[in-house]
């Protein structure tokens, strides 16, 4: 069994439960013009100075997870302005040039490009490099910040090899919450970037990279309950609860990427079975649409909300349409008998407009790529 990286062929799971291509395209479009241009639901914007940022609005600042999402999103919908305009940004106002965190980047900032913090997030880290690396594949490498790969391999080799505090556990060779913890996000593991680090990145690192797409797929098999398919915010390096300031340890905003992360897997690889059954879990687990709209420990213990937050549902729950689209992506992988159900449910969703919009529609536009066959690897 070969995945689409293998044979660069890309299911089209909408096409197939009857969603005819113009459908697809003008839903992939219209969304992409909302969220990056349309005033008062974009949450892109641009400077005078070629430079452009993705803004949290729930927040209100511009992080590296939405800088790299930004650019993961330019490079499938080949929008090399786009691309340029937000890595050119995030490298002026985001890059970390001294300190012990030199070669990584603040994971928050004003608008305006005051750092709000020295310290960095591995995801966005993640994001970045497989990107710049995608991009320099479809786009070709240019010069300076432009020079796509080497940017990757640079960024690769201080996440493995900083020798303090590098992204990467020396020893489990899994990737931190910050990295400076001896602790991990399973959202924040994604084994289909791996394997293509071990390939595009620096060829001194492509067995480590193997090893940590191999690793990362058994911890995520300790890290989701095999009767919900729910994992936590935070964990050990051995799949279990971790707390952190009173609240990660159950199934929150962080978590609900983990679907996507395994669909995407086993679409572009398809090297763990393990991946359908889990896709299966988890549906099922949401076959009650009402669900989706509760706090859950990972065993599926309803919770009461754990802290006060701007524009949350009354359970606490912060992100209802990200749960909702990375959940109905796990139809790509599912070998369950809900995968019509979770794609006809995708099909009717629509945008977040409110203060909250952010996190909910980039979740959800990447679900829409996975599922139209549009989210590669390139």
């Amino acid at each position: 069994m070969s995945g689409s990286y293998s044979t660069g062929k890309y299911d089209n799971a909408l096409a197939e439960f009857g969603y005819s291509q113009d459908e697809i395209d003008k839903k992939i479009n219209d969304a992409f013009e909302r969220i990056f241009f349309r005033d008062g639901e974009r949450i892109y914007f641009e400077n005078d100075d070629n430079t452009g940022y993705m803004v949290d609005t729930g927040n209100d600042d511009v992080r590296t997870e939405g800088q790299s999402y930004g650019m993961m999103i330019a490079v499938q919908m080949d929008r090399k302005d786009i691309f340029d305009r937000i890595w050119a940004w995030t490298k002026k106002y985001m890059y970390l040039d001294s300190g012990d965190y030199v070669g990584y980047f603040g994971w928050t900032n004003k608008t305006d490009g005051t750092r709000n913090s020295e310290g960095p997030a591995p995801d966005g880290e993640e994001f970045f490099a497989m990107s710049l690396l995608f991009a320099g594949r479809r786009w070709g490498d240019g010069e300076g910040i432009f020079d796509y790969t080497q940017e990757a391999r640079d960024m690769l080799h201080h996440m493995v090899h900083k020798k303090k505090d590098p992204m990467f556990d020396p020893e489990t060779k899994q990737i931190r919450f910050i990295p400076n913890c001896d602790f991990t996000d399973p959202s924040y593991h994604l084994p289909h970037f791996y394997e293509l680090f071990a390939e595009y990145g620096n060829p001194e690192d492509k067995e480590f990279f193997l090893d940590a797409a191999k690793l990362s797929r058994e911890f995520l098999h300790k890290a989701c309950n095999a009767e919900t398919g729910l994992n936590p915010n935070l964990s050990t390096y051995e799949g279990v609860p971790k707390e952190r300031n009173g609240h990660e340890a159950f199934f929150f905003s962080d978590a609900y990427r983990t679907a996507l992360n395994i669909a995407l897997d086993w679409v572009w690889f398809k090297k763990d079975p393990w991946q359908q059954k889990q896709a299966a879990t988890i549906q099922r687990f949401f076959a009650d649409e009402s669900k989706f709209d509760v706090l859950y420990s990972v065993d599926g213990k309803v919770l009461p909300p754990q802290r006060e937050e701007p524009d949350a549902m009354k359970s606490g729950m912060l992100h209802p349409l990200g749960l909702r689209a990375t959940t109905c992506a796990s139809s790509l992988a599912s070998d369950g008998d809900l995968r019509e159900k979770f794609i006809r449910l995708f099909w009717s969703l629509e945008l977040r407009t409110d203060r909250r919009r952010y996190y909910d529609n980039l979740l959800y536009f990447f679900s829409l790529l996975a599922l139209a066959g549009r989210y590669r690897a390139y």
